[in-house]
């Protein structure tokens, strides 16, 4: 295992970058620790996959350098930077049995044959393919191809890190579920750096200790499935995690309250005067989940009007708009209330947050 460090990071796919728009991955400064379990997560064509790329050495940055160890593998080939990766789809032998593909890594190492025999079995029973061995990989289902492919990632003890590049495409929704568990189970057992791409924020949120959320090449902000929930630094992270997302909203300051059109928003002094020292466009930040429905007209109470109901089964989605403004609100499943009905809304305790071009007000 490795720590992984990139130092001014930067990459184009142009010959002669000029602007900053030319750039799939702009500049960075970032580190994974030995033994974590991350996640790339964030929308196609963020930068998630080049720099997985990077990291492996399939793709050479345009700028800075990659550290594994503190040692400079910037321009080194895959193979000399000890890295396993798992693609999208299966990368398998079909004409080799389950066995041979999960010992042709240490075959090709010249490994000995105990050691591999022992790899094998314990990988082979980690991923239930204990029963699979004999069998030519030719007649397995999709799910099964994929966990030999992840297995021959993970039988070489020694490697730097294992990468995923969004492993569970192919993969029915319910066998995703075991495969996630799995993974963790193995990073448990075994302590291998993983990183994972994707842009499904519930296989990063159910796999990653530290989930790293890109957009336009940038990296907005790296922290526990907690921390992204709670505290997004950008609106773009409060947005993009949370099924529905934060709502985001325009606002404005007088004095030291912040206004959503003529409601007063239950915010900290402190945290209007230090957006009120910024430039920028004001934003408030709510999740669905904070907010309350009040029966009266009491203090903090913003006044709105049902627009929408949407029936999620355990829980009733409102669409709700206050003033010139709409946002999402999530209800108890026994909410009976009808579009057009008017409603009163509370923002729970410091779940209102504020930010400034993007970027929270801390």
């Amino acid at each position: 295992m490795a720590r992984i460090e990139f130092s001014s990071l930067a990459h184009s796919y142009a010959d002669a970058p000029a602007a900053d728009q030319d750039y799939a991955l702009k500049r960075l400064d970032h580190c994974w620790d030995d033994g974590g379990a991350y996640a790339l997560l964030g929308p196609s064509g963020c930068g998630k996959t080049t720099l997985l790329n990077i990291t492996s050495g399939l793709l050479a940055p345009s700028e800075g350098r990659v550290l594994f160890d503190g040692r400079d593998v910037t321009r080194l080939q895959p193979q000399e930077r000890n890295i396993a990766q798992v693609f999208q789809f299966p990368v398998i032998y079909d004409t080799m049995t389950v066995y041979e593909n999960l010992a042709f890594p240490l075959r090709n190492r010249k490994a000995p044959a105990e050691h591999i025999r022992k790899r094998v079995q314990a990988v082979a029973e980690m991923l239930e393919l204990s029963q699979l061995l004999p069998r030519r990989a030719r007649h397995l289902g999709a799910h099964e191809k994929q966990l030999i492919s992840m297995g021959r990632g993970l039988v070489r003890e020694d490697v730097s890190a294992v990468l995923f590049d969004e492993p569970l495409t192919v993969i029915d929704p319910h066998m995703k579920w075991v495969l996630r568990r799995k993974l963790r189970e193995i990073h448990a057992e075994f302590g291998h750096t993983l990183i994972y791409v994707t842009h499904d924020q519930t296989e990063a949120l159910t796999f990653a200790d530290q989930v790293v959320v890109m957009d336009d090449g940038r990296v907005l902000q790296t922290g526990s499935p907690q921390d992204l929930f709670e505290r997004p630094k950008h609106t773009f992270v409060g947005y993009f995690i949370g099924s529905p997302g934060m709502n985001v909203l325009p606002c404005r300051i007088d004095g030291e309250r912040a206004l959503l059109g003529d409601a007063v928003l239950p915010v900290p002094a402190v945290l209007v005067h230090r957006a009120a020292q910024r430039s920028g466009a004001l934003e408030l930040g709510i999740r669905p989940e904070l907010i309350d429905i009040t029966p009266g007209t009491g203090p903090g109470s913003l006044p709105a009007s049902l627009e929408r109901v949407d029936d999620m089964g355990n829980y009733q989605l409102l669409q709700v708009r206050i003033g010139d403004h709409r946002l999402a609100v999530t209800a108890p499943e026994q909410f009976a209330g009808r579009p057009g009905d008017p409603l009163h809304l509370q923002f729970q305790e410091a779940a209102a947050l504020l930010y400034r071009d993007g970027q929270l007000v801390e």
